[in-house]
């Protein structure tokens, strides 16, 4: 008789977090703070990080009639090799936060088309669709893809508390990128109603990439990180940082 998966959803460490982004997701990278880091753990091993944060843009919320504090963006799904459906640790994830973070009505994402993605996990989901945000642009320096948020024209940034040096926007190479396909999660029944007249058709996958969120990202061969990055109680547990 097959063996029965078990899922747990719970606060993960920042190491954990960053182990997670940089191998199992093709950005490589950690989102910038601050941010909230929720692990999955499958059949007690840790198998990556649902994170969410503020987003990149101060405005993200105001086209909603929100505050900042009222919504959030989901901004990276990191995981290794697992049996559950991503649709499934996504609807858990979204019901935990949603519990310990009450005044939230609101969660927002983007599939970046230019890496190939249309969203297909949020269709899977049921998100709102509601169009192509603004075309952008990205820094890079020394084959390093740098958000402009990283970057400063002193040299400096504080990041985690830490004063860091990083390259300067006039030393990378500017690039202008396509706007990302935008997506929409309401929390209660007045903001699905809000958001509505917003709703478009889904848009279709225009490339032969199987998902917009990686199993295993190329290489890595999806190793658990278990005890390496946490201790036992804390995989036990699941303690925040």
């Amino acid at each position: 008789m097959p063996t029965k998966t078990s899922l747990k959803i719970d606060w993960a460490t920042h190491e954990a977090a960053k182990f997670a982004c940089e191998n199992w997701h093709y950005s490589e990278t950690m989102p910038v703070p601050p941010i909230v880091k929720i692990g999955v753990w499958e059949n007690s091993k840790y198998i990556g990080v649902i994170l969410f944060s503020r987003g990149a843009s101060p405005d993200l919320l105001k086209p909603y009639g929100l505050t900042q504090y009222e919504g959030c963006e989901l901004t990276r799904v990191a995981l290794s090799k697992h049996e559950t459906p991503v649709s499934r640790i996504l609807s858990i994830a979204f019901k935990f936060l949603k519990k310990n973070s009450q005044k939230l009505r609101l969660i927002v994402s983007f599939a970046d088309q230019s890496k190939g993605h249309h969203g297909g996990i949020y269709q899977a989901t049921n998100w709102t669709y509601c169009g192509l945000s603004s075309p952008s642009a990205e820094y890079w320096k020394d084959g390093k893809r740098w958000h402009p948020r990283t970057l400063s024209e002193n040299g400096y940034i504080v990041l985690f508390g830490q004063k860091r040096k990083v390259p300067k926007p006039s030393e990378c190479k500017k690039i202008k990128v396509p706007g990302k396909h935008r997506y929409l999660l309401p929390l209660d029944e007045e903001m699905r109603k809000r958001i509505l007249p917003l709703s478009k058709p889904y848009p279709k996958r225009v490339t032969s990439i199987g998902t917009d969120v990686p199993e295993v990202h190329s290489g890595e061969g999806g190793v658990s990180p278990t005890v390496t990055l946490q201790s036992e109680k804390e995989v036990s547990n699941g303690q925040t940082s």
